[in-house]
């Protein structure tokens, strides 16, 4: 079965922000749009990578009114040492969630039981905690931020405008179709 346009389950986990320790739960990813960007785990090669392709893009992400949150199986205490010693992880401000117990990786469909690790899973939550994409991916392969980001803002978009769907390659501004008898075979 697809998480997609399903609710995100009760969770609550630690996470390390700009200093911090902080809790990050089901509760806090709910009004506003969330994006959560799995990693096998803090310390690996892929992974800082990605953190920093998503630190990069991270005022466009909050321009469009949503939260990035980077979740790894390590402990939040992991991700403290992880963002003091990496360059590349020390440049992101948003939350590293620790999932130690699996939780969220399970929940996500994610979670690799014979490594314990995660795969490298993307997912676009709206306000109301209802998954809207996923792309999950072997780990070898690292992501393109600016992609998330353009399905984030087709997801706003669709959502803001029920009626339009966004063809591929779709980026904000461009057109988008409404869908109907009249367009069937004409595209």
């Amino acid at each position: 079965m697809s998480l997609i346009n399903t609710k995100i389950l009760p969770f609550e986990a630690n996470a390390y922000q700009n200093g911090e320790f902080i809790k990050v739960s089901d509760s806090t990813l709910k009004g506003q749009w969330s994006v959560l960007i799995f990693m096998p785990a803090a310390f690996t090669f892929n992974c800082p990578t990605e953190i920093e392709d998503a630190a990069d893009h991270y005022a466009e992400f909050q321009k469009a009114g949503a939260e990035v949150y980077i979740v790894t199986t390590d402990t939040h205490f992991s991700h403290k040492v992880w963002h003091e010693t990496s360059p590349a992880v020390g440049k992101a401000q948003f939350p590293l969630v620790g999932d130690p117990t699996h939780q969220l990786t399970n929940a996500f469909g994610v979670h690799i039981p014979e490594e314990g690790l995660a795969l490298r899973g993307t997912f676009i939550i709206n306000p109301e905690g209802v998954i809207k994409t996923l792309e999950i991916h072997s780990n070898e392969i690292a992501r393109d931020v600016s992609e998330t980001l353009r399905k984030l803002k087709a997801a706003q978009f669709t959502a803001a405008n029920p009626n339009q769907v966004c063809p591929a390659k779709w980026k904000e501004g461009e057109k988008t179709l409404t869908p109907s008898l009249d367009l069937v075979g004409k595209i």
